[in-house]
C-alpha cells in the first residue's frame, strides 16, 4: 500500500490551476471529467504522489456538498492497494464502515472504493487499484 493521490477540493479548476502552477511550478498531466461521480478532475504529478483538483459538475455533487459545508480544502487521502476487494472484505471483516462495498470505476478508469470518514477519525480515504 502507498499513498496515490490527496484530492482537493475546489470551486473551479481554470482559477486553482494556476495558483499551484506559478507558486510549485508543478505541471498539468491532465484534466477529466468523471460523470459518475459528477466531478471534474485535474492531476498534477508531485513525485511518486499525485494532487487531485476536484471541481463539483453539479449542485448534486458530492464535492459540491463538501465545498458548502466546510469549504475548499483537501477533501480525500487516496491509497493504492494491490487487491481492491480483498482489502474491502478485510475491512468489513473487521467492522469498518465503507461508502463502497464493491469497487466502482473513478478517474484514469482505475477501480476506486471510498471508506467511511466515522472509521478513520473523520478522514475520507479512496482506496485504488
Amino acid at each position: 500500500m502507498r499513498l496515490d493521490h490527496i484530492g482537493i477540493a475546489v470551486s473551479s479548476i481554470d482559477e486553482k490551476l494556476k495558483t499551484w502552477q506559478q507558486c510549485f511550478g508543478i505541471e498539468l498531466r491532465a484534466i477529466e471529467e468523471v460523470p459518475d461521480q459528477k466531478v471534474r478532475v485535474a492531476v498534477l504529478p508531485v513525485g511518486d504522489v499525485n494532487i487531485e483538483l476536484l471541481e463539483p459538475l453539479g449542485d448534486d455533487s458530492t464535492v459540491r456538498k463538501f465545498i458548502d459545508k466546510r469549504g475548499e480544502g483537501v477533501h480525500h487521502l487516496c491509497f493504492k492497494v494491490a487487491d481492491i476487494e480483498k482489502v474491502l472484505s478485510d475491512m468489513r471483516a473487521k467492522g469498518i464502515v465503507l461508502i463502497d462495498e464493491k469497487p466502482r470505476f473513478g478517474a484514469s478508469g482505475k477501480r476506486i472504493a471510498f471508506i467511511h470518514p466515522k472509521s478513520t477519525g473523520g478522514v475520507l480515504i479512496e482506496l485504488t487499484e
